[in-house]
């Protein structure tokens, strides 16, 4: 028989009774200050979880669109070798706080020799929210950008050009904390460097390619 220690506690009481000493109160009327703290406990957490939920958000309203295709659906030939191997237009919105400029990757992850960079750019400044359809490859554009160095070893954008089969390319989008230190020509490996400790948000497009 399972014995609950309320009621041993309402036994005890009961058969002191007449007594009703108040020596023996005591015990039970001091449990509960420990409540307090337990409560405040609780009610410092939702504070912490608010803060992280808000951060989280901020970073979902962190968009990078285009208008040539969707999340996830086939990328038009006419930006890849296939056909006119122009860029698309990119628009984005709602920048973390505290972004002084953006940089973007675009690359393949499923190239045969291992992941195959398309386009790299920096430097792009803090009010920028989109970019236009065909960037040229200029070494640096109207806006500022700097062209970094694709698999090629040629700047600005080279489109989907796999091989053979189904490929995923995603356009990855850096907010930053910080314009950066580098040169006309930077490859992927000194981009992603120099951002170490500076992003601030990222956000991505992926599209496939198949041929």
């Amino acid at each position: 028989m399972r014995i609950f220690p309320g009621l041993v506690i309402s036994m005890l009481l009961a058969a002191c009774a007449a007594e009703s000493a108040p020596t023996s109160v005591p015990t039970p009327t001091e449990a509960p200050a420990a409540v307090p703290a337990a409560t405040a406990t609780k009610e410092e957490q939702p504070a912490a979880i608010a803060t992280e939920e808000e951060l989280a958000l901020e970073q979902l309203d962190f968009k990078l669109t285009s208008s040539a295709y969707l999340q996830g659906d086939p990328i038009p030939a006419s930006f890849s070798c296939d056909g006119e191997n122009t860029s698309p237009r990119l628009t984005w919105t709602n920048p973390p706080t505290g972004t002084e400029s953006f940089a973007l990757i675009f690359d393949d992850p499923d190239a045969p020799g291992g992941t195959w960079v398309h386009w790299v750019l920096f430097n792009l400044p803090a009010e920028a929210r989109s970019l236009p359809a065909n960037v040229p490859p200029d070494s640096t554009l109207a806006n500022g950008a700097v062209h970094g160095s694709n698999s090629w070893k040629s700047i600005g954008y080279g489109g989907p050009c796999p091989p053979s089969g189904e490929h995923r390319y995603f356009m990855k989008l850096y907010a930053l904390d910080s314009a950066l230190d580098l040169e006309v020509g930077a490859t992927k490996e000194e981009l992603l460097d120099a951002m170490e400790d500076h992003i601030v948000g990222l956000t991505e497009l992926m599209g496939t390619y198949s041929r």
